[in-house]
């Protein structure tokens, strides 16, 4: 007997304008349309040139360009980023690049109440949430809070075409991470699910499409797409062991955000696999695999990401300290979360074992 459907779901107030050029043709129109006349762009070093772009396209509207974003958000990067906003007057922020500048300003948001306006140039899919993160002394602390919401998001596929390939496959994988975990989130639905299905296999099968052609305009589209679906799925739904252990290796051991999500995901969907039967399906449909741990694992592999933990740095005796440190937050996770059991997936992530051939702790 099936089980009567029971959900709640909120709808985000975010605005979306997606296509081709839309950076520079369309930014200055969101940002008029929201009242401002003095918007601070904020990027990383990586991105300033496409960041300059946008502020050049913006005009008087712009009142300066700060290129200071850092992974994982740092406070003193936030705090000083504030101050710079604050000097200049700015009435709102306009966030250029991936996680690290849409969460920079994100952070402007939290502080100052500002408006933003997000222009994602990877597939992190931060800029579909009300998550904010910030990190201080080693530990990155999250929260949820609509005032970081961006306003307006403006996908502009050309803004991804010279997006390294190895970041691409990585940002792509990170994204599908956010779709995987929202299909065994508490608060999932019908209609969260159907997101993450469909953002699960877009970005699935535009992300070979990207590494064979990187200047193929309609992959890249596809893949940012699939990306703006996932994004989507982790702003509706709660995040489990997968979000919250990255955290740690991210803002504790400062690993790579987007290769960090793309090591572990397969291993965080083997150890819930038993607890969660309807998430598996729904992402053996997506990815066409009956193993989806060992498809993700492949298809990383096939694209050339990093295999293991100890690749992006990770030493031996970091991992009980992980482990210690993720099972002793509160988070809703399918299966329990122990020390012990995340050891074990740890350990399988750090030497890169095929992820369903250890059992797990």
């Amino acid at each position: 007997m099936s089980t009567p459907l029971d959900f709640s779901y909120e709808t985000r107030p975010a605005r979306v304008v997606f296509r081709p050029g839309a950076s520079v043709t369309a930014t200055p129109g969101e940002v008029a349309r929201l009242g401002l006349h003095r918007v601070l762009v904020v990027c990383g070093s990586r991105g300033a040139t496409t960041a300059r772009g946008v502020a050049d396209a913006l005009g008087g509207a712009c009142v300066g360009v700060h290129a200071e974003a850092r992974m994982h958000v740092p406070v003193e990067v936030a705090d000083r980023a504030v101050e710079v906003a604050r000097e200049l007057g700015a009435d709102g922020c306009v966030a250029v690049g991936g996680g690290s500048a849409i969460g920079l300003g994100k952070a402007i948001a939290l502080r100052t109440g500002l408006p933003l306006v997000a222009v994602p140039s990877t597939y992190a899919g931060s800029e579909m949430t009300s998550v904010w993160g910030l990190t201080e002394h080693g530990v990155k602390r999250t929260g949820r809070d609509l005032a970081v919401l961006p306003r307006s998001v403006v996908y502009d596929p050309e803004l991804t075409l010279g997006l390294p390939v190895p970041l691409s496959v990585t940002s792509g994988i990170n994204a599908l991470a956010h779709a995987a975990e929202a299909l065994y989130a508490p608060d999932a639905s019908p209609l969260v699910s159907l997101m993450a299905e469909e953002g699960v296999r877009a970005m699935a099968g535009a992300l070979p499409r990207v590494a064979a052609a990187p200047g193929d305009l309609d992959a890249r589209s596809r893949a940012l797409y699939g990306a703006w679906l996932c994004g989507a799925c982790l702003g509706a739904t709660t995040m489990g062991l997968h979000h919250k252990l990255c955290h740690v290796l991210g803002g504790t051991f400062d690993l790579p955000h987007a290769a960090t999500h793309t090591v572990v995901l397969p291993y965080v969907l083997a150890y819930n696999a038993s607890a969660a039967p309807d998430a598996l399906t729904a992402l053996s449909r997506a990815l066409g695999a009956d193993d989806v741990p060992r498809a993700l694992r492949e298809l990383a592999a096939t694209l050339g990401a990093p295999q293991s933990l100890a690749e992006l740095g990770l030493k031996e005796a970091d991992l009980t300290v992980a482990a210690a440190q993720t099972a002793a937050q509160s988070y809703p996770n399918p299966r329990e979360v122990t020390a012990n059991g995340v050891l074990g997936l740890l350990t399988a992530a750090y030497e890169g074992w095929d992820p369903r051939s250890e059992p797990s702790r």
